[in-house]
């Protein structure tokens, strides 16, 4: 039995108190979406926890606090949804059990052969440990089990996820953005969800874990931390060279865990870091957004040249409309700081592929930027990712948050792009990477054979582009579709974006082709990948049939990709993303809804 007291710690209550007296009659209604009224004081204070007891080398003066104020009124995200007929009704219930019971099988197989262990090899049925031991699997497949309405199942992975011990790490280095997202974020997904004070507790731990790795002379974060080191107490310094995207992608963790707790310390980490990408933001070689590499020791955002919303940048951008959806726009930075941004994307980032009959999809590419002699130009580097289809979502929620329907007509263009790209591959599923064929800004995209078959010379560095027989062979070598110049990465690992934005997208506007387009692509991912266990990545999906599979489960099929199918076929204020906000590994937080 979970202790629960109706004790808070004697800050909160006073807050709160304050609140109540002080704001408008009526307008403390919010707080019930951010603060459970249940605690046990050792689940919020516990300072004979380890990564508590450890010595701070650098303190702050002083603590950033949240905001006070009571949440906007913000646009709804989704749209009203017709009353649904008998036939539609039985097809979704029909199509939702297929989802659930394909993740039943997981778990099970999970359960009996790596439980507690981050991934099961769905070949071997071995049990591997990637990602320092704590259970990974478990922990990302927690709130998908609540949401899915196996609560057995869910109570007995709670008793086990309590348990984790972040004491120990199973690596030598860390990956504090994949920890935060992964760990930190299930469980206090899993919390919001069910209000288990374990959870809680649990969040807790691994926050205060996280937060050993804020403890540099700037108050930047270490990335790829020293657990050893850490746990020794020595000083540490933030790198020089890091990731953008592991970098600005702490916000909606840490504040969500400042939120639930009444402690601050975690949410004044996020503002330091979001106040350094505002400030650089129009001062990098690409203004408006930032590079991929970023130096956290130096605070210089902005000395890179190449600019992307995909792999190694995307969560930065993702997580700024989350953001002001998770708070209730009392952050109003992350509007301006989201409108910035993509007003330069929608300018330079996406591209129209030139491809048979013409049609007005969009994919999202990179940008070089090149300084020579006081002039900046920009390149585009017209290459596709799996990882980047999270974008037609992101614009989803931006367009409807921010009343910008231009956004929203981008965000359908790059959903049909993820659509368009799984259907021309023989397998029926997308590649990881890829590089496609441009049309020329203010001309036509009409189809030219020649002109895909001289980009496919020209992307394999041949010397005589026009030579169509050499042209003709690589592309029957490779099994290049019309379009598509390479395909640098020919796997699929499990991967949720496409499905992401499709969802997305479809509770935005209501679009009923897009539940059969879901169906289709679940169908066919399951037909490739389903093994003797469970489920297994594509070793090549240019191939037209028996392609291999690998022996990996990544434990975001269960928790992200999985997940959004069943929701997909959930009804329309299932977590409902005006109550909803998901962070970049697919775990709903609640939002901070004024009523």
């Amino acid at each position: 039995m979970v202790r629960r007291r109706f004790l808070l710690p004697a800050s909160i209550v006073l807050v709160l108190l304050f609140v109540f007296y002080t704001w408008p009659a009526g307008d403390g209604d919010w707080l019930k979406s951010a603060i459970s009224n249940k605690f046990d004081a050792n689940v919020i204070k516990d300072d004979k926890y380890f990564w508590r007891k450890r010595i701070t080398h650098f303190p702050i003066e002083e603590i950033k606090q949240f905001p006070t104020g009571v949440p906007l009124k913000l646009p709804n995200i989704q749209t009203t949804f017709p009353p649904e007929g008998k036939q539609e009704r039985t097809t979704r219930l029909e199509r939702q059990q297929t989802v659930k019971n394909a993740f039943s099988r997981c778990w099970s197989s999970y359960k009996n052969k790596a439980f507690m262990r981050d991934e099961l090899a769905p070949l071997s049925g071995k049990a591997r440990d990637t990602s320092a031991g704590w259970g990974a699997t478990l922990v990302d497949s927690l709130d998908t089990l609540h949401i899915m309405g196996m609560h057995d199942e869910f109570e007995e992975a709670v008793a086990a996820a309590a348990k984790i011990d972040f004491e120990k790490s199973s690596l030598k280095t860390v990956n504090t953005f994949e920890t935060t997202v992964r760990y930190l974020g299930g469980f206090l997904s899993a919390y919001d969800l069910s209000g288990d004070q374990r959870l809680l507790r649990k969040a807790r731990e691994a926050g205060d874990m996280i937060y050993a790795a804020f403890d540099t002379p700037n108050r930047m974060p270490i990335t790829r931390w020293d657990f050893g080191a850490a746990q020794r107490g020595e000083k540490q310094e933030a790198s020089d060279n890091a990731l953008i995207a592991e970098v600005g992608s702490y916000c909606m963790e840490f504040t969500r865990l400042s939120l639930v707790t009444g402690d601050p310390r975690w949410y004044d980490a996020a503002e330091r870091i979001r106040e350094v990408l505002q400030e650089q933001q129009n001062t990098t070689l690409l203004p408006g957004m930032w590079p991929i590499t970023v130096s956290p020791g130096n605070k210089e955002f902005n000395r890179d040249n190449t600019f992307t919303l995909g792999a190694m940048s995307d969560s930065t951008y993702e997580y700024l409309p989350k953001m002001h959806a998770l708070v209730g726009g009392l952050i109003p930075e992350y509007q301006s700081m989201y409108e910035t941004a993509m007003e330069t994307a929608l300018s330079v980032n996406f591209f129209r592929p030139l491809l048979p009959y013409s049609p007005d999809i969009l994919i999202s590419g990179s940008v070089h930027a090149n300084d020579a002699w006081g002039q900046t130009s920009y390149e585009l580097e017209a290459h596709g990712q799996h990882l980047v289809c999270f974008v037609g979502g992101m614009l989803a929620v931006g367009g409807r948050l921010f009343d910008k329907p231009e956004h929203l007509t981008v965000a359908k263009k790059l959903v049909d792009g993820c659509i368009w790209t799984y259907t021309a591959m023989p397998l029926g599923i997308m590649p990881e990477t890829f590089y496609m064929v441009p049309c020329k800004a203010g001309e036509k995209c009409d189809w030219d054979a020649s002109v895909w078959k001289e980009e496919v010379l020209q992307q394999a560095n041949e010397e005589n582009v026009r030579d169509m027989e050499k042209a003709d062979a690589r592309i029957a070598k490779y099994s290049l579709p019309k379009g598509f110049t390479e395909i640098s990465e020919v796997k699929y690992h499990l991967r949720s974006e496409a499905i992401e934005s499709i969802f997305v997208l479809y509770r935005a506007t209501g679009n009923k082709d897009l539940l059969d387009t879901a169906w289709k692509m679940f169908q066919t991912i399951q037909k490739h990948t389903e093994t003797k266990l469970a489920n297994g990545g594509v070793g090549d999906v240019t191939v037209s049939d028996r392609a291999p599979k690998l022996d990996a489960m990544e434990s975001h099929w269960m928790g992200e990709t999985l997940k959004y199918f069943y929701l997909m076929f959930s009804e329309s204020d299932f977590i409902s993303l005006d109550e909803w906000v998901f962070n970049t590994k697919a775990h709903p937080f609640k939002r901070l809804v004024r009523s």
